[in-house]
């Protein structure tokens, strides 16, 4: 006998994804805001990524423009002492090819993988990227156990510089 009250275990999982991922974005989007005035963040995501790597990758702006692209991974990145570094830049056939390493608390964290996974899948998303690499020096910051576990978990692509 089935009770009325008895719900869809499938359903339950998928409202139960919806809402936390709604509030980590909510509470993502809040820090972010904390950070920065919403005036820069709309210069910064107006920018083109093209056009700040046309003669390398040194513009000020670049990095920042980076991250006004991510999402819920910036507030990780922002909160815990995480930077972004642009080791290579190259306007490709279908767009721009970039390789990054992460900085600071990034190197230690065993979350790593969902970082670098979120860097790749929300840069992707941008109209002006074809591709996010990451490079293979990132490799070398973490010991064995922790390459092992970046490489099979990470779902990104290490390359060299």
């Amino acid at each position: 006998m089935v009770e009325d009250s008895q719900v869809d275990e499938n359903d339950l999982v998928s409202r139960y994804r919806l809402e936390a991922q709604a509030s980590v974005s909510d509470e993502a989007e809040r820090r972010t805001a904390e950070t920065m005035p919403m005036k820069e963040r709309i210069r910064l995501r107006s920018l083109s990524l093209v056009e700040l790597t046309a003669d390398g990758i040194d513009d000020p702006d670049l990095v920042p423009a980076i991250f006004e692209r991510l999402g819920p991974v910036r507030a990780a990145l922002d909160g815990h002492g995480g930077g972004i570094v642009v080791a290579r830049a190259e306007n490709g056939r279908h767009g721009l090819e970039m390789v990054l390493d992460l900085t600071g608390a990034c190197l230690s964290c065993g979350s790593a993988p969902g970082t670098l996974a979120g860097v790749r899948s929300d840069l992707e998303e941008d109209v002006e990227i074809t591709s996010i690499k990451f490079s293979t020096a990132l490799l070398d910051t973490f010991d064995d156990l922790g390459r092992e576990f970046v490489l099979a978990h990470g779902g990104v692509e290490f390359v060299d510089p």
